[in-house]
């Protein structure tokens, strides 16, 4: 078995892993992430990157090329059966779009460029040991070959399904209950589309929003489903709408289940848990992954001082502190999924006057805090 020695190991190379190994790297730790994709994921999920996160990717060093790419949305404006309900102008906290595939992109190539060989593709974390001075990681690095790496630190940065997380004995608690939705791009460019746009229907929210070279819909869907075709999942839109995409423009429909999770601790000893591991949000909006972000610009801080003051064994205890901005986050998300979930009647009365007062003067603060995420 081959063995191989960091300051910090990274089970996970999805936009948060990488974005701290890559804080890391340049502040010039020894870190390594491990992946247990071969190769890079195609899976356009993410897409809203917030004010907030783009300071996160400033100090990464992408923030200019993200700046450069993405498209800039300024306002949000809600409908419901062609009525408009509210306008909301975000201010100085725009939320910018990139499929998620490309900003993974920019992120592999900065650890690249400052810790080239970091990133370990194929290597499966099949084991976690924790040890009085170090964490020991058995790897699974594929035909029949295993790998030890021994490290200061490790943090899990693998997912909703940690490996990580269950090494540690973190409890793993639901929150609220799930919603079932499904996804698409289309490539067909609509001028004067300057708007992040959500349609309050009866039948369930229909959302869309602006992308470089395309633009992401968003439908409620009143179950779950597995496979949705194109022709479906533009039906759906036009029930709702009377309009919607060009059927022969539409990329794969990929549907997905919104589900809310939190992690009892985030850490333990010298292993913490980052991005969906700690806590899982719904993708719609990119708040789960922003929510990351912040989380490993908090721990990249915590992981130096504490190689600086000779790897202490329990240097997390400020890392809790992030739980009150996970639960923050889980309440703006069961917002957003309350909100466009199917409803008719008085219901639906009473929600669209809920709409348009948080679309007046004195209530926009609080909307803008709803849709976007703070520090």
């Amino acid at each position: 078995m081959n063995q191989r020695r960091h300051d910090v190991a990274i089970v996970g190379g999805g936009p948060t892993g990488l974005a701290l190994g890559a804080l890391l790297a340049g502040i010039g730790i020894d870190v390594v992430v491990l992946e247990r994709r071969p190769t890079a994921s195609n899976r356009n999920r993410a897409i809203g990157i917030h004010a907030a996160a783009m300071r996160v990717l400033d100090e990464v060093g992408v923030a200019a090329a993200v700046q450069a790419e993405a498209v800039v949305i300024e306002r949000g404006v809600a409908d419901c059966q062609r009525r408009r309900l509210a306008e909301l102008d975000l201010g100085d906290a725009p939320v910018r779009t990139l499929p998620q595939p490309r900003t993974e992109a920019l992120l592999t190539a900065r650890l690249e460029q400052l810790a080239p060989g970091a990133l370990r593709r194929g290597e499966a974390v099949i084991c976690v040991e924790p040890r009085d001075d170090e964490v020991q990681l058995q790897v699974d690095v594929g035909g029949g070959e295993t790998r030890r790496y021994d490290a200061r630190y490790v943090v899990g940065a693998d997912g909703a399904r940690s490996a990580v997380r269950a090494a540690i004995g973190s409890v793993w608690r639901r929150h609220g209950q799930p919603a079932h939705y499904a996804m698409a791009d289309e490539s067909r460019v609509v001028s004067g589309l300057a708007a992040a746009e959500l349609h309050l229907e009866p039948g369930g929210v229909v959302e869309r929003f602006p992308l470089p070279s395309a633009h992401r819909w968003v439908v409620r869907l009143p179950q779950r489903v597995t496979t949705l075709g194109r022709t479906e999942f533009a039906a759906v839109v036009f029930r709702r709408l009377g309009a919607g995409p060009a059927t022969t423009a539409l990329g794969q429909v990929s549907p997905f289940t919104a589900r809310q999770h939190l992690a009892t601790p985030f850490a333990r000893g010298r292993i913490a848990l980052l991005g969906d591991a700690a806590h899982e949000l719904s993708p719609i909006g990119g708040q789960g992954m922003n929510l990351g972000w912040l989380d490993a610009a908090v721990l990249a801080r915590l992981l130096e001082r504490a190689l600086e003051e000779g790897a202490p064994g329990e240097p997390f205890a400020a890392y809790e502190r992030r739980r009150r901005a996970a639960r923050q986050a889980m309440r703006r998300a069961a917002w957003n999924t309350a909100l466009g979930a199917p409803i008719d009647g008085l219901g639906l009365g009473m929600r669209n006057a809920a709409v348009r007062l948080l679309g007046t003067r004195p209530w926009r603060s609080v909307a803008r805090a709803i849709v976007t995420v703070r520090d």
